[in-house]
């Protein structure tokens, strides 16, 4: 972990410790239809600004995309209609806030089950190291783990969060959005 200092507006310097990891999620979700049903399409149209939102807020490190500017269109599984979204945030505060707290996100969240199948798990976060970009391959281990043992420290969820590997706490985050 490294430390840098930073002079504030009162002129006052800080230490700021330079995380050395960095939290990953991955969140997947199966079509009831075809991807590019006309059913879907409020969800699609959707996605470009959900992503911009996302990119500008506080602790976004990165996201995954396709040939596009969203991951549609990235294989998951030999499932045509499995689509996934994969991103690094500075922390599980960070995630949490966007995922829980920003209206246009929780809009489209709020409307999922109109979109896809439920499924027991469909998302898992994990720690890694700073500058790490997860793959998909990556991301799927990570829910085939909590499907077969549960949240552990090698992939948990908001509600069964792991500390950070160099201690960084993190504390549960309810599923606002069910």
């Amino acid at each position: 972990m490294g430390i840098s200092t930073s002079l504030d507006a009162n002129g006052i310097y800080w230490e700021d410790k330079m995380a050395a990891y960095e939290l990953a999620q991955i969140n997947i979700g199966r079509f009831r239809l075809p991807p590019a049903h006309v059913a879907n399409r409020d969800f699609m149209d959707a996605l470009d600004h959900v992503n911009a939102v996302a990119e500008a807020a506080d602790g976004f490190v990165w996201r995954l995309t396709g040939d596009g500017n969203n991951a549609t269109d990235v294989p998951v599984t030999d499932d045509p209609h499995l689509i996934a979204n994969m991103s690094v945030w500075r922390d599980i505060d960070a995630l949490a806030a966007y995922v829980y707290r920003t209206p246009d996100h929780l809009a489209i969240m709020k409307r999922r089950k109109e979109w896809f199948d439920h499924m027991a798990v469909y998302q898992a976060l994990w720690w890694v190291p700073a500058g790490h970009r997860p793959t998909v391959a990556e991301g799927m281990a990570r829910i085939a783990m909590i499907e077969s043992s549960g949240p552990t420290a090698e992939a948990f969820t908001f509600k069964r969060p792991f500390a950070a590997p160099d201690g960084t706490s993190a504390l549960p985050v309810q599923d606002e959005c069910a």
